[in-house]
């Protein structure tokens, strides 16, 4: 009890001595209170953890103090329910303060306990009881994201999602939606991320809670800086900083100023960039977020390295990595060391540099490996999968209900009137009028499919009702997107644009089915096709190429067209590599046929390395097409979070040589 009074007299002497801790506000004062004069019970219980709720994001150590309190006395009343919840609340503590091995035990501990108290409960408590263990799978894939398993944060998210969907737990969805589109960020699946993401704003806004609003705002506005869509994030943090502020919400404040650091810092404000995230890491500190204190480490020793502080950058990489690898966290890890081997560099430290580039790759093959990917790919389309068999099930018992009640109608008219072979005629008519109509609604589904989908794929789909996801070992990725595409966007009307989008889109179109390549999707003014699949062949590396150049030739001529008019030009730009992918689709409505895996990431980065009207190619599509085309060796580039890479720029093919 004495301690209780000291933790008690301590919380309440700092909370005015910091923005994050005027959090501990009149609710809490109140709960103190009674908290001191409580008796060892439930009501006693009740307060503690109404107090861990109150300081999780204003004042986190003091909040994990109450709930191991909380989780004494419960053990101590011998209450399961209460030990469980108090489990629950601990592993997600455990999460945020970067101990996630101890977080995932205590969340798992506390699933078996509502496991068995839900064999044995009555039906009137079973609700309440599902929703506890979609928190339990919520709280196991929080940590396991936290740490960097992907697959195993994925599986237990999809599972928790199912649960509170089921029970229309709008909060609980909003929570999980968040966290896949955490997963979706890591893998660089942007499109996914915000789709997810276009949830959690809904059900917020709905809600009305400004920290939550905050909150996905933060969120969304990270996703446009992987993007390299500044403006666009500044709009979504000018949101969430006020938001945040106007709800005292330490913990979203601490995420925005990070963000708008890294904006800064890729803008070339350094001295901004630092003092946004000396702020970010004051208020991480302060609400005793571990785990996010690994990353304003990392943050300002960058910038420190950009100024050629050495030392300072040095001190705070090692800040960092100590940081990170108590926390377990995979990706801080790797992060930590791609920034020391960038500073060993800077000094001239060439082998110590590729020691770390080496360690770097080591943590990045082991968070993002094909086999990760591919078991991600499995379970979103099996979740997705399930939810159609049970929204198609669903469907199909209304159905059914309406057909018994139509017999049974048909049943009474039978009986009540003559001339029953009259109505068997007319069920007749109307039977062959219906099943011409479904015989012509079909082949225009079956036409609708085969435009979105792959034959092969559409195919499977129909036949079984899903679609598996597969492993190409050798395909060639092609991404295209047209240079200073946002600056003449704005000089064009909007049906311009589209129309000349269009014109584009509609050739490249052509150009890849004459060379048996499959388009994968557009992403504003971005072209992604491939080769190699849903079939595999031998002949891809080959195809992509010869359509790069006819795409490139096409460009000239429409460029020059554009000039001719008078008319602002659209100059492309191509990448192209060779790699293993995993395909498949994803959703349940909308169908899309996508590949994932980083032979992706590094064709975009050829695409963005590449030069206006020229084709990019990597060293591994070179070696496949070096007999057939006149390349020239660019050198060893250095790509995106993907180190040197050997580039090459196609010039022509050699049977396009004039002969001497």
């Amino acid at each position: 009890m004495k301690n209780l009074v000291l933790i008690l007299i301590l919380v309440q002497c700092t909370a005015k001595q910091s923005f994050s801790q005027k959090q501990v506000n009149e609710k809490s004062d109140s709960l103190f209170s009674v908290l001191l004069t409580s008796k060892e019970d439930t009501s006693k219980l009740n307060t503690l953890n109404s107090l861990v709720r109150e300081l999780r994001y204003s004042n986190h150590d003091t909040a994990y103090y109450f709930a191991k309190e909380a989780l004494a006395l419960a053990e101590k009343l011998n209450h399961e329910m209460k030990i469980a919840d108090s489990k629950v609340t601990i592993g997600a503590l455990l999460a945020d303060m970067g101990r996630c091995d101890e977080g995932v035990k205590n969340a798992t501990d506390a699933l078996d306990i509502y496991k068995n108290l839900y064999q044995t409960s009555p039906e009137a408590d079973k609700k309440i009881l599902l929703r506890k263990l979609g928190r339990s799978y919520g709280i196991i894939g929080h940590n396991r994201i936290a740490q960097g398993n992907y697959p195993e944060g994925l599986k237990n998210t999809l599972l928790a999602l199912k649960i509170v969907e089921e029970l229309g737990d709008k909060e609980g969805i909003a929570t999980y939606e968040w966290n896949l589109s955490n997963i979706y960020v890591t893998q660089h699946n942007y499109p996914e991320a915000l789709k997810h993401l276009s949830v959690c704003l809904k059900l917020s806004l709905e809600s009305g809670i400004k920290n939550d609003i905050a909150q996905t705002y933060d969120a969304i506005g990270f996703v446009y800086i992987e993007q390299r869509k500044y403006d666009e994030a500044l709009k979504y943090y000018s949101t969430a900083l006020k938001l945040a502020e106007e709800g005292q919400d330490a913990y979203t404040l601490a995420e925005t100023y990070i963000n708008l650091g890294t904006i800064k810092e890729k803008q070339g404000n350094l001295s901004e960039a630092l003092k946004y995230n000396f702020a970010a890491l004051s208020r991480y500190l302060e609400i005793g977020f571990h785990q996010q204190v690994s990353l304003a480490y990392n943050q300002i020793g960058s910038i420190y390295n950009r100024q050629k502080k050495y030392p300072e950058a040095s001190e705070y990489f090692t800040k960092g990595l100590a940081q990170a690898k108590e926390s377990n966290n995979l990706e801080y890890t790797k992060l930590t060391y791609e920034n020391w081997a960038l500073l060993d560099s800077a000094q001239g430290n060439y082998k110590k540099s590729l020691e770390h580039y080496k360690l770097a790759i080591a943590y990045r093959d082991s968070l993002q490996n094909e086999g990760n990917t591919k078991k991600m790919v499995q379970q979103q389309m099996q979740y997705d999968f399930d939810k159609k068999e049970a929204t198609t099930k669903s469907e199909q018992e209304k159905k059914d209900a309406i057909t018994l009640k139509e017999l049974q109608k048909q049943k009474l008219m039978r009986n009540g009137f003559v001339g029953g072979f009259s109505v068997v005629l007319l069920f007749a008519g109307v039977f062959f009028t219906q099943r011409n109509k479904i015989k012509k609604g079909k082949k225009r589904s079956d036409e609708l499919l085969l435009n979105i989908l792959p034959e092969e794929v559409a195919e499977e789909l129909k036949a079984k009702g899903s679609a598996e996801a597969k492993q190409f070992n050798d395909v060639t990725v092609m991404f295209t997107d047209f240079k200073n595409f946002t600056r003449i966007s704005e000089k064009l009307s909007p049906a311009e644009l589209v129309s000349e989008i269009h014109s584009c889109f509609k050739a490249f179109d052509d150009i890849i089915t004459k060379n048996n390549i499959e388009k994968i999707k557009t992403i504003g003014d971005s072209y992604m096709c491939a080769g190699g699949l849903p079939v595999a062949n031998k002949t891809n590396a080959t195809d992509v190429v010869s359509a790069a150049l006819e795409i490139q030739q096409f460009m000239r001529q429409h460029l020059q067209q554009r000039k001719n008019e008078d008319k602002e030009p659209f100059e492309i730009r191509i990448g192209v590599h060779t790699g293993p992918v995993v395909a498949g689709i994803v959703g349940v409505k909308k169908f899309a046929y996508d590949i994932w895996g980083d032979t992706v990431n590094i064709a975009s980065r050829m695409e963005s390395s590449s030069e206006a009207g020229k084709i990019n190619i990597s060293g591994s599509t070179y070696e496949l097409v070096k007999d057939k085309f006149k390349c020239d060796h660019r050198g060893k580039i250095q790509a995106k979070n993907k180190g040197e890479i050997d580039m090459y720029f196609v010039e022509q093919s050699f049977s396009d040589r004039v002969p001497p």
